[in-house]
């Protein structure tokens, strides 16, 4: 059982998934950029304050209008966690090394 949990653990960490809470402490203690990767439409619909909205699909070829230093911390998110984990891949394959997702999206925040 202690070796389930540690695995899970140590793949959480290793996902760089972030619960809610941690992000609103990172936003408070340093200089984050904040990335809503959901559509434009569901941007205006309702997003975080501070978010700046890039759709996961134009993420690689909009990312450095935004963040042009790859080693500045990124928090992603969408509505379920999915899109932003894509988004999170795609980053640091172009060599972002600070990227988070938040863990299960806006859905698991809003959704109470």
């Amino acid at each position: 059982m202690i070796k389930k949990i540690k695995n899970f653990w140590y793949r959480s960490i290793e996902n760089k998934e972030i619960s809610y809470k941690k992000m609103m402490d990172m936003i408070k203690n340093s200089n984050i950029n904040l990335i809503d990767v959901r559509s434009s439409q569901e941007y205006e619909e309702g997003h975080l304050d501070g978010a700046v909205n890039i759709p996961v699909y134009q993420i690689d070829k909009e990312i450095e209008k935004f963040v042009s230093d790859k080693e500045d911390t990124i928090i992603l998110y969408c509505s379920s966690g999915y899109r932003s984990k894509e988004a999170k891949d795609i980053l640091e394959n172009l060599g972002y090394e600070n990227v988070y997702n938040l863990k299960g999206g806006l859905d698991r925040i809003w959704i109470k």
